[in-house]
């Protein structure tokens, strides 16, 4: 298998924007005086070549303080815009400050700029409750104007923060200012429970669109609602949509059908993700692309049908879809999976020689391969050489590595990896620690993997039943049945109401 040397990143072009200045250019007044011609006379007196000189320097001098003025007008401006932002921070600090902000005129009197551009970025960093506040202050402004763009931007923002409620109360806010309802912000509102699991609330919204003028549900309307349905695998809910859409003449675009296959095959439903496929090649204008054909190769290559998955692409590629870095990424997992590192060489040999370059997705799959077949050395090359590349390991990749190295009995390296964990910013999540506690286990390092807990308590994870019978797997193993019996308690402790994803009833 040929070594891999991944192709330099270079870092993005700096975006250059010319900043705009307050100041005006100084205008230079060059003044010429003939040593031939007579004195120069103003109102009635004769001026020599040094009085020329001193009302030069004067008009200078005039020109630099007008040159001073105004620089520090600009200065002032900056101070101003920073003090506007001061102003939004403080108000997010306390509800005594907002109220006492309420009332001031420099509260109402903020720069537009400003306040839009810290909404922007709270709504884009899906902080929802700084963004609200924000929202609150700028409807405060003098200047404010409603706008129901601002209003769907909110709802999608509190759909994915799971704050349905919220945004129905925006959704009121917004009618009371005088915005028309449109498909747009019903569909975001709607988005916003379905998103949340109301599904009942969410299909009252879909029927209270049929009956408001210009606001039918369209094809991104169902597409939506399909999607969360599927989520809960309620596909006969799914079939119910696909009526009601045909009813109303509302025909199921590219998205529709790659969500629907990615869901039939995640759930290794074969026959409904191949009839959904041959519905979609019937569609006059609803073509496949690069997404349908991921889809429909990783539930082929996740379920072990390998042949069926390198068919599937061999015609993809016929009918003029090209792969993109996803496509070999799951090439690569369905391989590894099934321990074929012949063809799993020869496909990263591929995007080599093709210059794709490798995400932290490509990486952590051949770790994980490597790693599972015990070849450590090429995993620890592959490390190397993403930490070279600047691509930050995950938590996936560490497990990757714990699990290796425990299978392989490797105690001083599993040290190794809790000591880079130490010099970096990686988020550790209860699933690493499980892993972790699984290779201790492995070996017999039955104090080491104690251990574990109290490194669980100072990250801030709390184990789970899996750490628990992983614990008490390693300790029956080693006859330790007081251990045993004493982890068995805390099974029960731990034992928590499982989220079940049942149907909804509608």
């Amino acid at each position: 298998m040929a070594l891999l040397s991944g192709p330099n990143h270079p870092l993005p072009p700096a975006i250059n924007r010319s900043l705009p200045t307050n100041s005006k250019p100084a205008r230079t007044t060059y003044l010429h005086v003939s040593k031939q011609e007579p004195p120069l006379s103003l109102s009635g007196h004769d001026i020599d070549a040094a009085e020329i000189e001193e009302k030069w320097m004067e008009d200078l001098q005039k020109q630099q303080k007008k040159e001073d003025r105004e620089r520090k007008e600009a200065v002032n401006r900056k101070i101003a815009s920073r003090k506007a932002i001061s102003i939004i921070l403080r108000r997010e600090a306390t509800k005594v400050i907002i109220e006492k902000k309420r009332g001031p005129n420099n509260s109402k009197k903020l720069l537009p700029r400003t306040v839009l551009e810290a909404l922007h970025e709270r709504i884009t960093a899906l902080r929802w409750e700084s963004a609200l506040k924000v929202f609150e202050l700028l409807r405060e402004q003098l200047w404010y104007e409603p706008n129901s763009g601002v209003y769907i931007k909110l709802f999608v923002m509190l759909g994915k923060c799971k704050q349905p409620e919220k945004a129905r109360e925006l959704f009121h806010l917004m009618i009371d200012e005088g915005c028309d309802v449109s498909q747009e912000s019903y569909t975001a509102l709607l988005s916003a429970y379905s998103r949340s699991g109301l599904f009942d609330e969410a299909f009252m919204l879909l029927e209270e669109m049929k009956n408001t003028p210009d606001c039918m549900p369209d094809v991104h309307t169902y597409s939506i609602l399909i999607k969360s349905c599927l989520q809960v695998f309620a596909f006969d809910k799914v079939q119910a949509l696909l009526s009601d859409m045909a009813s109303n003449r509302i025909r199921p675009n590219t998205v529709t059908y790659n969500t629907l296959i990615d869901a039939y095959g995640k759930a290794k439903l074969f026959l409904q993700m191949e009839s959904t496929l041959v519905k979609m090649l019937s569609e006059r204008g609803c073509e496949p692309d690069v997404w349908t054909m991921n889809s429909t190769l990783r539930a082929f290559g996740n379920s072990g049908q390998i042949e069926m998955m390198e068919r599937c692409y061999d015609k993809f590629q016929g009918a003029g879809i090209q792969p993109n870095i996803k496509t070999f990424n799951i090439l690569l997992d369905s391989y590894g999976k099934v321990g074929n590192y012949e063809k799993m060489g020869s496909v990263m040999e591929f995007m080599q020689k093709y210059h794709y370059s490798w995400t932290i997705v490509t990486y952590n799959v051949v770790i994980d391969a490597f790693g599972r077949a015990g070849d450590l050395k090429q995993m620890e090359y592959l490390f190397r050489l993403m930490c070279s590349e600047r691509i930050k390991p995950s938590c996936v990749t560490l497990c990757s590595l714990v699990r290796a190295y425990g299978q392989a009995g490797k105690l001083a390296k599993i040290g190794g990896v809790l000591r880079f964990i130490e010099n970096s910013d990686v988020t550790l999540d209860t699933v690493f620690f499980n892993c972790l506690v699984d290779a201790y286990g492995t070996m017999g390092c039955l104090a080491e993997m104690k251990g574990v807990l109290k490194m669980m308590e100072q990250k801030g994870c709390k184990p789970d039943k899996i750490t628990y019978r992983t614990m008490i797997k390693a300790y029956s193993r080693s006859h330790m049945t007081s251990h045993v019996k004493e982890l068995k308690d805390l099974v029960a402790s731990a034992q928590k109401p499982r989220l079940e994803k049942k149907k909804p009833d509608f």
